[in-house]
């Protein structure tokens, strides 16, 4: 099992990002997704979770209206994109299938600053 993240970088506030976190060693397509992410100093936040169906989202109030997740069961990729970003949102990124499945993957860092 093993969850591969993508797409972090240095943005300017009010920018954009999207996140890819390739999936594999296990049947993608059964599994609920969720996105985390952890700022300096900080603990774990769960951030977006997409369902197995790819139906209802949830999200963290402090993301709530800017960042979407989705997934595509034929690539075994799950995205974050994320919109209006501002520094608050500067962090490591990781994303998980139910916690009991696999670890936690490299992450990738957004840095959101001008």
């Amino acid at each position: 099992v093993q969850f591969v993240e993508s797409g972090g970088g240095l943005v300017q506030p009010g920018g954009s990002l999207r996140l890819s976190c390739a999936a594999s060693g296990f049947t993608f397509r059964l599994y609920a997704f969720s996105w985390y992410r952890q700022a300096p100093g900080k603990g774990r936040e769960l951030v977006a979770t997409i369902p197995s169906t790819g139906g209802t989202t949830n999200y963290a109030d402090s993301v709530k209206g800017r960042f979407t997740i989705s997934k595509d069961n034929a690539k075994n990729t799950v995205y974050l994109q994320m919109n209006s970003l501002v520094p608050e949102d500067t962090a490591v990124y990781y994303c998980r299938g139910p916690l009991w499945l696999g670890s936690w993957g490299q992450g990738t860092q957004v840095i959101v600053s001008s």
